[in-house]
């Protein structure tokens, strides 16, 4: 159904309102808007890189984006530093549109990753992750999903994925991406759409039992090596994610009725 006040009959807004839109000034520290997660203890995944608060892995530049620089440097005491940032707002609606256009960067031992788990506390996998943006290994494919289980045969059916060619993915302007999402007020139930350059790519319907999706908060991070890029690890050198636009908004492009269309549309991600 339309949100409250607005008929079915009446034109969706052309440019939604946003109810958080983040800006990254130069002179404006990234903890502004962000909590920074440090250490280098695997992350569950064997992974070699440090994430650190450093200036040099995580700023903002002129043109008024955000960075997450990822180093690799083998004669360094610390080889492989980045950042991992989490966002101190949460998407705090039952429903609504969380939007970016993103350039990731695409290399052998590079994952970088624009997702969402549910803000502290929280029990991870069972209260949910929703992975948005995301790239192993330079494969140039994103990997959208939902999941809420671990990753062996007795949680099989636990996750909802759907991959999709990015040929042109590290492309300097980026890639748009749009995840909007419809629960009622209360009690559990809802539905996700992920979009990826206009473009509807998956559905799925919010598992019972996992966390409201308004508790969940953005990570932006750029890992290195680990079980996810098949134990290899990047050439020295850095490697760039940048954030040309986030917001969250109140309505998604094109409306609700869109929305609705799309939901009839668009293909469920498989488990």
């Amino acid at each position: 159904p339309p949100p409250a006040g607005q008929s079915r009959d009446q034109p969706p807004p052309e440019n939604p309102r946003a109810y958080w839109e983040p800006t990254f000034a130069p002179h404006q520290p990234v903890s502004t808007h962000f909590r920074h997660e440090l250490g280098a203890h695997g992350w569950g995944n064997n992974e070699p890189q440090n994430y650190v608060a450093s200036p040099a892995n995580s700023f903002h530049t002129d043109q008024g984006k955000l960075v997450i620089r990822a180093i690799a440097d083998s004669k360094s005491s610390d080889p492989f530093t980045s950042a991992r940032l989490t966002s101190h707002q949460t998407l705090s609606r039952s429903r609504g549109c969380l939007a970016a256009r993103i350039t990731l960067p695409s290399a052998d031992g590079i994952w970088p990753a624009f997702w969402l788990l549910p803000a502290d506390p929280f029990t991870w996998p069972h209260d949910g992750e929703i992975d948005i943006l995301e790239s192993w290994n330079g494969d140039r494919v994103n990997h959208s999903c939902l999941h809420w289980g671990f990753f062996n045969g007795e949680d099989w059916n636990k996750h909802r994925v759907v991959d999709t060619t990015i040929p042109s993915m590290g492309r300097y302007d980026g890639h748009t991406c749009e995840l909007v999402w419809d629960m009622p007020p209360t009690g559990d139930g809802g539905r996700i759409i992920w979009y990826l350059d206009g473009q509807a790519v998956m559905k799925a319907e919010k598992p019972p039992g996992t966390r409201r999706i308004e508790h969940f908060r953005i990570i932006l991070n750029v890992a290195m090596g680990g079980n996810v890029c098949n134990g290899k690890v990047p050439r020295d050198g850095s490697y760039e994610m940048v954030v040309h636009e986030l917001r969250m908004c109140d309505d998604p492009p094109g409306g609700w009725q869109r929305f609705e269309q799309d939901w009839r549309g668009c293909k469920e991600g498989r488990a």
